[in-house]
């Protein structure tokens, strides 16, 4: 597992999540450890490096 650090698309409070770079692609929905909105991430390894990230707020 390795820590990446992202900008929350509601507040733009920089926060972090743990992905398993073993795993190339994945996607999860998570709620912003600062204002709790919800948050879809996607990311891509390969070869256990980070090729993309990807960060969208969930309409409300």
């Amino acid at each position: 597992m390795e820590e990446y650090f992202f900008t929350c698309p509601y507040c733009w409070e920089n926060i972090s999540m743990l992905f398993d770079s073993s795993i190339s692609s994945q996607s999860y929905i998570e709620d912003c450890e600062v204002c709790c909105n919800p948050i879809q991430v996607s990311v891509t390894f390969s070869n256990a490096e980070l090729l993309d990230i990807q960060v969208v707020s969930i309409g409300q």
